[in-house]
């Protein structure tokens, strides 16, 4: 039987599992096709390193593992939902949370001493930061607006904040001893082993990362933030915003750049608060309490602390001296400084751009901001799209084009301090790339408290990023745009490969450019404003970037945009968007059982696994019910079905509901297959007919706290009654399959 793995993952996506996935499987029984799921939520995860240490009935298979073995064989169709890219403070409060629900884990060790120690964190850091993605895409990126939804941003804009040419905000970065600026990079001339090392002032050397396989071809970089550099650029920057008047924030990726960015995000505390780490720095670092893991968790362990008022004296008399902070939620006093992962570059700047460059203030109003990003790999992007509204105003969604991308992501490609190549030097020397003969690849001297770190793209993925952006340039018959910077060694490199390649494509009467982030964001953007598309042609990070900037600015949100993974052995991969607002939306399930969390990006992604499947595997009625699928979520949008934000309306329950239907009547009214089409008939009337008692019962349970049992980890069966309440739906759908 034909199979799609559905992967349970976390937060809001996980909740709305529980109540989709039941229409999935029972509109799939009839095409003959399996939906199976595999647990990849961080709990899960966490849960499946242990089990040598759990008794039996405890035990998870790695879901993981399993998954990425799969997306190397033609067979696979996975359908990917948003996970938790874990922060220290995320792992940690999950880790207490499956203790609490009677796991025997370890506690997160922030300093190993022992051997058993070292094993612990060895375990608990795979499942840290951008854990899954990498394992999973055998395949390069192709995300973009359905037409659906293009046109429904066109007929039913949303809200774009008005700008002003007095607008004071801006993005600041370095200018050198940056990532940026000290990246060197080599292309491997044949199938080889390469291992990093440290080799200090009196000549010690100390293997960093024992030998691992590079391939002929492949590109690896090496680079280094200087830790002093970074310092006095941060406390320049403290001072630039209290002179300008406007708040001051940063903006990092502490999930994807698990290792590099916390340990930026703790300089940054300790630059906002200099005088309290002067003083009391030692102490807070004998109690565990890191500025790494934020200003709230710091806050937090206060009180076991002898001195602890005194300190958080300090820290206020230190807030109130300095600039204005951006806030995470002003009414709660969470602060931009409060937690690493709350504040994620690739969404946190689209929205302040799309609100007239504005944050929120600790007076609950929002001001000009000064966006601090210190690597200014790709700040000049942000920079330039402020640049850009200043001087012509916001953007009009009813009008604008829009900006699809082709994202170099396969084989980890690109994958940039998210991984085990990445270090902090607590001596001076040197840290080198060596290969297995001995040659130094890769050298940059170091001082204590610089970052260093590596990074890999492989030569079969550079080939098809190619290959998937000629071939999107055609379908679409769209500028495509490689950003590379020529100024940069990696990006020298890839320019290189990038001619070859495109060589071995008919280009005729296509447009290919290759420019530089800044100048490709400054063509895009002229573009955008004359209503006409550009393909952005990226690496990895920057796929991370322009599929949440882009998408925020033209449809109001990441989540509604097509994202599929052609896997290079054939398969296919299908991600529904992103997840960086699901925390808020379980936090106001719990409080008023209402899931806002919206599901658009689920249905997109389904039906390209159907079709994906009926091409794969001749299954005629996979591709009816991808057919119908996409015309009932034209119907939805149309119709307005998407969940509200208030309690007591329509929320991701009710969304569901309506899709079900809609695809029901498409299914029913289809001519391709009389038998599914009399299969449906029924289903469409009961669901139809029962339209006011589905919705009382659906809505009926809005307003009272909701116990999910756990946040991580919730009960299955209590989230499944709280996510499926409306027994008539359940028995229409059960009809299907009885």
């Amino acid at each position: 039987m034909a199979k799609i793995i559905y992967t349970h993952t976390d937060e809001a996506p996980m909740l709305a599992t529980y109540s989709f996935l039941p229409v999935i499987e029972a509109y799939a029984s009839t095409a003959g096709v399996e939906v199976e799921t595999r647990d990849i939520s961080l709990a899960g995860r966490i849960i499946a390193q242990f089990g040598d240490r759990l008794p039996a009935e405890q035990r998870i298979e790695d879901a993981l593992a399993e998954l990425g073995d799969l997306a190397k064989k033609p067979e696979a169709n996975i359908i990917k939902l948003p996970n938790i890219s874990a922060s220290v403070p995320q792992l940690k409060a999950a880790i207490k949370e499956l203790q609490s629900q009677g796991y025997a884990l370890p506690d997160y060790p922030e300093s190993p001493a022992t051997d058993e120690e070292k094993d612990v964190r060895a375990r608990y850091d795979k499942v840290k930061g951008s854990a899954v993605n990498p394992v999973l895409r055998e395949g390069n990126s192709d995300r973009r607006a359905p037409a659906s939804v293009k046109n429904y941003a066109r007929t039913h804009p949303h809200s774009m904040g008005a700008w002003s040419a007095d607008s004071k905000t801006n993005v600041a970065s370095m200018d050198s001893d940056d990532f940026r600026h000290n990246e060197k990079s080599v292309v491997i001339s044949a199938d080889d082993s390469v291992k990093i090392q440290f080799v200090g002032e009196d000549g010690t050397t100390t293997v960093l990362k024992d030998s691992f396989p590079v391939l002929a071809d492949e590109v690896v970089d090496g680079t280094v933030m200087r830790a002093a550099a970074l310092d006095k650029f941060l406390e320049a920057q403290v001072a630039r915003a209290k002179a300008d008047g406007v708040l001051f924030s940063i903006h990092l990726k502490a999930t994807m750049m698990k290792v590099s960015d916390p340990i930026i995000f703790g300089h940054v505390v300790k630059a906002f608060l200099p005088e309290v780490f002067s003083q009391y720095g030692d102490d807070l670092a004998a109690a565990g309490l890191s500025p790494s893991d934020g200003l709230g968790s710091i806050l937090a362990g206060l009180d076991a602390l002898p001195n602890g008022a005194e300190i958080k004296a300090a820290i206020d008399k230190g807030i109130a001296n300095g600039p204005a902070l951006a806030m995470v939620d002003s009414d709660k006093g969470i602060t931009n400084l409060h937690v690493p992962s709350d504040v994620i570059v690739d969404a946190s700047m689209p929205a302040m751009i799309r609100t007239s460059g504005h944050m929120w203030g600790p007076d609950g109003d929002e001001a000009d901001t000064l966006a601090v990003i210190p690597d200014s790999s790709y700040a000049g992007v942000y920079q330039t799209v402020i640049d850009d509204c200043r001087a012509n105003g916001a953007y009009d969604p009813t009008t604008m084009g829009s900006v699809s991308n082709v994202g170099l992501m396969a084989q980890a490609a690109e994958e940039y301090g998210s991984h085990d190549k990445t270090f902090v030097l607590d001596a001076r020397g040197v840290v080198q790339l060596v290969n297995g003969s001995g040659d130094v690849l890769i050298e940059h001297q170091v001082e204590p408290g610089d970052i260093w770190r590596a990074c890999q793209a492989k030569d079969v993925p550079i080939r098809d990023w190619v290959k998937l952006a000629v071939t999107r340039a055609r379908a679409s018959n769209t500028p495509a745009v490689f950003w590379l910077d020529p100024t940069r060694e990696h990006d020298t490199n890839l320019i290189a490969k990038v001619k070859q390649y495109l060589t071995e494509h008919d280009t005729d009467g296509l447009q290919i450019e290759i420019m530089s982030p800044v100048e490709a964001t400054a063509f895009s953007l002229e573009r955008i404003r004359k209503g006409e598309d550009t393909i952005s042609v990226t690496g990895n990070v920057l796929r991370d970037y322009n599929t949440d900037l882009f998408p925020i600015l033209e449809l109001g949100t990441s989540a509604k945009m097509l994202s599929i993974v052609p896997l290079i052995n054939g398969g296919g991969l299908f991600e529904t968007g992103a997840g960086g607002s699901a925390p808020k939306h379980v936090q106001q399930l719990m409080k008023e059982n209402h899931l806002r969390w919206d599901s658009l990006g689920e249905f997109l992604a389904l039906a390209s696994s159907f079709e994906h499947m009926a091409t794969t595997t001749n299954n005629a009625r996979a591709q009816i019910l991808a057919d119908t699928l996409d015309r009932a979520t034209g119907t939805f949008l149309d119709e307005n079905k998407s969940p509200s934000r208030k309690s007591g309306e329509i929320d991701n329950r009710g969304s569901h509901y309506y899709l079900a239907l809609y695809w029901a009547q498409e299914l029913a009214a289809q001519t391709e297959d009389a038998d599914l089409a009399a299969a449906f008939t029924e289903v469409a009337q009961g669901l139809a007919g029962n339209e006011e008692a589905i919705n009382a019962e659906l809505l009926g349970v809005q307003g009272s706290p909701a116990d999910l049992g756990g946040y991580y980890r919730p009960d299955d069966a209590k989230a499944e009654a709280i996510m499926r309440p409306s027994a008539t739906l359940n028995k229409v759908l059960a009809s299907l399959t009885d």
